[in-house]
């Protein structure tokens, strides 16, 4: 039985709102009646009931004004992953984070939830069936990871029960779905580019792929459980699909379904990884004169060509957790949200 919650307790914030998935978060605030502010750099579109306060995250002042009489914060703001932009990574992730804390706290919000990452404890090898006991990664694969691991410590940390502020992290991996500006746009691209030729590996290696609406399910079970004596205060939670799948199948799904023609021929993983970070190596090096941007950076060759999935055990035992779109519906509807980037398009 879902937890009931007070009338109070429906009026809430979230920054990074004009983003995927803040988006996609606010929707269904509003579906289940919440009353909802937006905090984020940019307005990128409009909804009923929904009040919008554009502002740089590091600007506590106009944090405060969003944040009036809100009892309950989502954090999803972050820098897109594929960004190679370390100080901007370090200005959202860790400065902007610290500023919403210390915001939170003196506004009096009374419970913090944040999107973290599964790629926290994820170094470039397999993680198989990976828990929430896992180390963080002690060699991050990016800068974007690197900063969500300490995100995640000070959100984490700030939770004190006795002072009434209580905090809990998400940890999706892998989010997909309808409007998602990365993943499925840059997928089509590069086939329309004739560059998704080569399977990565043997292709057999699994990973997550997580549906939007199912970690913005993740996200208000985690909320709407978030009390001092729940067992969720201070701790992270994996929210997937729990459907494994071959990374490669994955996308060629896609790709066929959008009308192009799947990868076919194997490169061995070792080889590609090696050159990948070969000209990682030269573009750090020649950066100074020239400035180039490899396609396959070993972050992403890694992502392709190793497991890496995760365990949804404890979010199922503390929060409820059941994804509420199965892995093919999701594709297909993703799918069907881009009749624009269709082959005959």
């Amino acid at each position: 039985m879902a937890t009931r919650v007070r009338p109070s307790s429906k009026r809430c914030a979230v920054i990074g709102g004009s983003g995927f998935l803040g988006r996609h978060l606010v929707e269904k605030l509003l579906d289940r009646g919440y009353s909802v502010s937006v905090f984020d750099i940019r307005q990128s579109y409009e909804l009923p009931g929904v009040t919008f306060y554009q502002g740089d995250l590091c600007d506590k002042q106009a944090l405060l004004a969003a944040l009036k009489d809100v009892s309950l914060v989502f954090h999803c703001a972050s820098p897109s992953p594929a960004s190679d932009d370390r100080a901007l990574f370090e200005r959202v992730n860790i400065q902007g984070t610290q500023t919403v804390i210390q915001t939170c706290i003196e506004s009096g919000v009374q419970r913090l939830v944040l999107t973290s990452s599964a790629s926290v404890v994820f170094e470039g090898t397999d993680v198989k069936n990976g828990r929430e006991d896992l180390p963080y990664a002690k060699k991050p694969i990016d800068y974007y990871t690197k900063t969500k691991i300490e995100q995640e410590k000070l959100v984490l940390k700030a939770c004190d029960k006795q002072k009434g502020f209580l905090t809990v992290a998400i940890r999706p991996h892998g989010i997909f779905g309808p409007r998602d500006p990365q993943l499925v746009p840059i997928l089509v691209d590069t086939a329309r580019r004739g560059k998704m030729k080569f399977i990565i590996g043997d292709g057999t290696n699994l990973v997550d792929f997580t549906f939007v609406e199912n970690v913005v399910h993740g996200h208000i079970l985690a909320a709407e459980r978030l009390r001092a004596d729940s067992p969720i205060c201070g701790k992270p939670y994996h929210i997937t699909n729990d459907e494994p799948i071959r990374f490669w199948d994955f996308m060629s799904q896609v790709l066929v379904g959008l009308g192009y023609p799947p990868p076919r021929y194997h490169l061995p993983y070792s080889l590609v990884y090696g050159l990948a970070l070969l000209l990682w190596l030269l573009s750090v090096l020649l950066s100074p004169l020239i400035s180039f941007k490899p396609t396959f950076t070993p972050m992403r060759v890694a992502l392709a060509g190793t497991y890496h999935y995760y365990n949804c055990k404890r979010a199922k035992e503390d929060l409820g957790y059941t994804p509420v779109v199965s892995l093919k519906d999701a594709i297909a509807r993703t799918i069907e949200s881009y009749p624009h980037l269709r082959c005959e398009a």
